[in-house]
């Protein structure tokens, strides 16, 4: 298991973990992250992450990338 930031470009991962608060999950999961589902890391913008889950392109803070395991 490894945090999302590691993961590699335009290759497909099972999220198997979300860490952080309660907040910090439910913000998660309202942009579709979910134990289960796949993502992948699109490209990496400074301090951004941009992956695709569930057919959409999802941008996120390196700090909320690091919270989702694959």
């Amino acid at each position: 298991m490894m945090p999302l930031t590691m993961a590699d470009m335009n290759k497909e991962f099972t999220i198997r973990r979300i860490g952080g608060k309660p907040e910090v999950k439910k913000h998660l999961e309202d942009l579709g992250f979910h134990i289960g589902g796949t993502v992948s890391v699109v490209s990496k913008l400074g301090e951004n992450v941009i992956v695709r889950v569930k057919e959409s392109r999802v941008a996120v803070s390196d700090e909320l990338a690091r919270k989702i395991m694959v």
